[in-house]
């Protein structure tokens, strides 16, 4: 018999079709990050696990299981630096994600930031809101202009690129990217630079579009704040932990750039006073993928991954 555990509640068309694939499927009724007592628990009881952000399964955590009943995680969502991959493929487990699926909706959330946060959108509505609008005036809310700039993407993947279509295409941007591989092509007009610093030099708008782990932790430290033109607007649609959170709030505080748009935070759910208190930072709680179509077609890809792995085929998404 099969067993399937789904860690977060789902859409109920994508658990309908989870429960055709296997003969068990049980789904964690909360929307919380799993514990560490219910991880050993679940890769002892169960063969498959479909398992999304928030759920830390740590080199620690493999190690108290030393002989797994699971042999995938099927991860819902691109990112995966929740998860200890070298330690699950030496525990026999293979891991999954859902690449593809996330892309325009992710690009369109930095669409949304960089012009929420150059035109002070927040800091606008929260005026409305607060009944302390007086009306208009010729310099009230005096913001910065979006189209004609330039935008710098840290992260030439499939969301970086989409980035770069929507600014070039939809707003006339000059567009200057960092990759760590050179790129023959990203689908638009674009130059490749050769650091860090020079792209962040160059714009106008930084945005970051980098998988999180490891190797791009803190790689938005204070040497690539300090390289940022005092006018310029740092978004963040990628992980958190990518930008010193720390490095980020003193460049904001001294004023040494303009403004952040942030989807995504060091701590998740933390996010720190100083980063709310301050009328030009733009907050999101990680909406990057949320609509419904987008959900769906997560959870049609995560499946996919698991229908594969079990008529054992080879696996469409493994990371």
């Amino acid at each position: 018999m099969t067993r399937l555990l789904i860690t977060r509640p789902l859409p109920e068309a994508t658990l309908a079709a989870a429960r055709a694939l296997a003969d068990d499927v049980v789904v964690r009724p909360v929307t919380d990050g799993m514990t560490e007592p219910e991880m050993i628990a679940a890769l002892q009881d169960f063969d498959v696990i479909l398992l999304t952000l928030g759920d830390f399964f740590s080199a620690a955590v493999f190690a108290q299981v030393p002989g797994p009943r699971c042999r995938l995680l099927a991860n819902f969502g691109v990112g995966f630096n929740h998860i200890d991959v070298d330690a699950a493929r030496a525990a026999g487990i293979a891991v999954t994600n859902t690449p593809g699926a996330v892309t325009d909706a992710t690009a369109d959330i930095a669409m949304m930031l960089i012009l929420m946060s150059c035109r002070r959108a927040g800091q606008g509505e929260r005026m409305v809101r607060a009944n302390r609008w007086t009306g208009w005036h010729p310099t009230q809310l005096l913001g910065q202009h979006v189209t004609g700039k330039t935008v710098g993407i840290v992260g030439m993947g499939r969301i970086g690129q989409a980035v770069a279509r929507r600014c070039h295409f939809g707003f006339g941007m000059r567009v200057v990217f960092f990759n760590r591989s050179s790129l023959a092509d990203s689908g638009v007009p674009a130059t490749q630079l050769d650091s860090l610093q020079a792209v962040a030099g160059a714009a106008d708008v930084l945005v970051i579009a980098l998988p999180g782990g490891a190797n791009t932790r803190h790689m938005i430290g204070a040497d690539v704040l300090a390289a940022m033109a005092p006018h310029a607007h740092l978004v963040n649609i990628a992980r958190g932990e990518i930008v010193d959170e720390a490095a980020l709030i003193e460049a904001l505080q001294a004023g040494r750039i303009a403004g952040a748009g942030l989807d995504v935070f060091e701590h998740e759910p933390h996010v720190p006073s100083a980063l709310i208190e301050m009328e030009n930072v733009t907050l999101l709680p990680h909406t990057g993928t949320s609509v419904l179509e987008v959900r769906l077609a997560m959870g049609q890809v995560a499946l996919d991954n698991i229908a594969a792995f079990l008529r054992g085929a080879p696996l469409p998404n493994a990371v």
